[in-house]
C-alpha cells in the first residue's frame, strides 16, 4: 500500500494570525469541526501563550474535537510550554508543538542567543513537553536558511529528548523545490535515528513555491505536510491544503503516497473559511476557485462535452463542488431539503434546520429556481449569525441621480421597535447610518463586498461587511435576492457582533512558520 502522508492543518494558528483573518473562539471551533469532518490528521488550534482568548480557543477545540490530534504552539521556553499543556489538557490526542529559530540571522538579530543556548533551549522544551504527552513536534524556524550541520545537531538532541515529529520549515518561502528536497534527503540521511520520527514540512508562498516545495519534500521522504485552507497565512500565505491533497491524489502515479483526507469536503471547508473571515478566494484559485472547473472557450467546451478528461484532470465532485446544479423549488419538502444538506456534509440541529428551511421557502417564493449554492449560502447565514440583539423589521431607501441618498430603518430589540433615518454618500451608507442611530454602536464599514451566488437577474446576492468600532473588527454576512436588504442585514450582523461581549485583546503572535 502507498505510504500515508499526514495533513497538519494550521489554519487556526498560522492562518488566523495573518491580517484580516482573526477568529473568535466560537468561529475557531466551527472551523475545527469542519476540519475534523475533512479528516485532517492534526489541527493546530492556536498559540496559547499569546492571549487568554487564544488559550481558551485551544482548550475549547481540544475538549470538543475528539477525532483528530489537536496541537498547541509553544516557543522553546517553560512558560510557553506550560500554557500549551494547560490548553491541551482536555484533548483526546494532544500534541505540543515546540519551536525555536536556527538560522544565523534569526539567532543573532532576533533571539540574541548563541548556538549552544539554542540547542539547550530546544532540548529542555521538548523534555518538558514530553512529560505531558508522547506526541511532541519540534520545528526549527527558518530551517531552509540554517546551516545543515547545526540542524543535524539540533535535531539529534531533540530526538533524544523525545521529539516524535521533526518539522523543517521554509519560513520565509526562500527555498526552491530542488534545494528543499535535497535538504530533507540530507537530514534524513545524516541525523541519527531519523527513521524513528516523522519528517514534516511547512512552506510559505513568498515566491509562489509553497506547494511545489511541499510535494518535492514528500518525494524526498517527508511524511507530514503543514498547510492551511485556501493557503491563508503570514505574508503571501502557506501551502494550500486543498492543492497539496489534490496534487498528491491526482498524481499518485508520481509520488506514490496517499492522504486520509475526505476530498469531497474541500469545497465546503473553503467556503466556510470565507464565510467566517469575509475574505474570498480569487476566481482562478486552484481546486476551490469559482473558475477552477469553468470552461468558456469554445474549443474547451467542445472537448469537455465530448470527454471530460480532455480539459479536466480532476472531477469537480471529487472536491465537493456542486456540479449537478441540483434545483429545489417552492414545492420541495423538508425531507428533500434535509437530504440535500446531508449530501453536502451539512448537519444542523432541528431548530437550525427549521429556520434555514423557512428561509429557503421564502427564497423559493422570490426565485424560480433555488440551486445548491443558494442553499449553502442560507446555511452559512444560519451558522454564522450573531446573537440577534437587533433584528431588522423594515427598511426603505430613497436615491437617484438628482436625489440625496436617504434610508429609513426599523429594528426590533428587547426594548421594542425603533425607527431612525440616515443619509449618506450612497444607499448603503445611508442604511448604515440609520442602523447606528438605533443601536448606539458607532461602527465604521471598513470593507464591503457583494457577489452573486448563482447566475441570473434573480440571483441571491451575498454581502460581506467588515465592520470596526474602536480596535474591534468583525465580519458580518448576509444574503438576499435584494442586494440592499442583504447589505443592511450584513451590516446589522456585524453590529450585533460588536454589541456582544468580546474576548480579551491578543498579544502579538509569532510570524515564524
Amino acid at each position: 500500500m502507498d505510504a500515508l502522508v499526514r495533513i497538519f492543518d494550521t489554519t487556526l494558528r498560522d492562518g488566523e494570525q495573518s491580517p484580516g483573518f482573526s477568529m473568535n473562539p466560537g468561529e475557531k471551533l466551527e472551523l475545527a469541526r469542519q476540519l475534523e469532518a475533512l479528516r485532517v490528521d492534526v489541527i493546530e488550534a492556536g498559540f496559547p501563550i499569546s492571549s487568554p482568548g487564544d488559550l481558551e480557543s485551544v482548550r475549547t477545540v481540544a475538549r470538543e474535537v475528539r477525532g483528530v490530534a489537536v496541537a498547541g504552539l509553544a516557543r522553546a521556553n517553560p512558560k510557553d510550554v506550560d500554557a500549551a499543556i494547560e490548553a491541551l489538557r482536555p484533548a483526546a490526542r494532544p500534541r505540543v508543538h515546540v519551536f525555536i529559530a536556527t538560522s544565523p540571522i534569526h539567532m543573532e538579530h532576533k533571539l540574541r542567543m548563541s548556538a549552544d543556548e539554542v540547542v539547550a533551549a530546544a532540548e529542555a522544551a521538548v523534555r518538558q513537553a514530553r512529560r505531558f504527552t508522547d506526541d511532541v513536534e519540534f520545528s526549527a524556524e527558518d530551517a531552509s536558511r540554517s546551516d545543515v550541520e547545526f540542524l543535524c545537531r539540533v535535531f539529534d538532541r531533540v530526538i533524544r529528548a523525545g521529539a516524535t515529529v521533526i518539522n523543517v520549515p521554509d519560513t520565509v518561502g526562500y527555498a526552491t523545490p530542488g534545494e528543499y528536497a535535497a535538504l530533507i534527503a540530507t537530514l534524513r540521511e545524516r541525523v541519527p535515528d531519523s527513521d524513528r520520527v516523522t519528517w514534516s514540512v511547512h512552506c510559505h508562498d513568498d515566491l509562489g513555491l509553497a506547494v511545489a516545495n511541499s510535494v518535492a519534500a514528500v518525494a524526498a521522504g517527508a511524511r507530514q505536510v503543514e498547510c492551511t485552507i485556501n493557503g491563508i497565512g503570514e505574508r503571501a500565505g502557506n501551502a494550500a491544503l486543498e492543492e497539496i491533497v489534490m496534487a498528491l491524489r491526482t498524481r499518485r502515479d508520481v509520488w506514490g503516497v496517499r492522504t486520509g483526507v475526505d476530498t469531497t469536503k474541500l469545497y465546503r471547508a473553503s467556503r466556510l473559511l470565507v464565510a467566517i473571515t469575509g475574505v474570498p478566494v480569487q476566481p482562478n484559485k486552484a481546486i476551490v476557485g469559482e473558475n477552477a472547473f469553468a470552461h468558456e472557450a469554445g474549443i474547451h467546451q467542445h472537448g469537455v462535452l465530448m470527454h471530460r478528461a480532455t480539459y479536466e484532470i480532476m472531477r469537480p465532485e471529487d472536491v465537493g463542488l456542486p456540479t449537478n446544479r441540483l434545483v429545489l423549488g417552492k414545492h420541495s419538502g423538508r425531507h428533500a431539503f434535509r437530504r440535500v444538506l446531508e449530501d453536502q456534509g451539512v448537519r444542523l440541529d432541528e431548530a437550525a434546520l427549521n429556520r434555514t428551511f423557512e428561509r429557503f421557502k421564502a427564497l423559493a417564493d422570490r426565485k424560480k429556481q433555488v440551486a445548491i449554492e443558494d442553499i449553502l449560502a442560507l446555511v452559512d447565514q444560519e451558522v454564522r449569525a450573531a446573537p440577534a440583539r437587533f433584528v431588522l423589521e423594515a427598511f426603505q431607501v430613497t436615491t437617484g441621480t438628482a436625489t440625496a441618498p436617504a434610508a429609513s430603518v426599523t429594528l426590533r430589540s428587547a426594548d421594542g421597535l425603533a425607527t431612525a433615518t440616515g443619509t449618506g454618500d450612497g444607499p448603503v451608507d445611508a442604511l448604515c447610518q440609520a442602523v447606528n442611530q438605533i443601536t448606539g454602536v458607532r461602527a465604521q464599514l471598513l470593507d464591503y463586498a457583494i457577489r452573486a451566488v448563482t447566475g441570473g437577474t434573480d440571483a441571491l446576492g451575498e454581502v460581506t461587511a467588515r465592520v470596526r468600532e474602536g480596535d474591534v473588527v468583525v465580519v458580518g454576512r448576509a444574503s438576499s435576492t435584494d442586494v440592499l436588504e442583504a447589505s443592511v442585514l450584513a451590516y446589522l450582523d456585524g453590529v450585533n457582533r460588536l454589541a456582544a461581549a468580546r474576548a480579551g485583546a491578543r498579544v502579538e503572535d509569532p510570524a515564524w512558520a
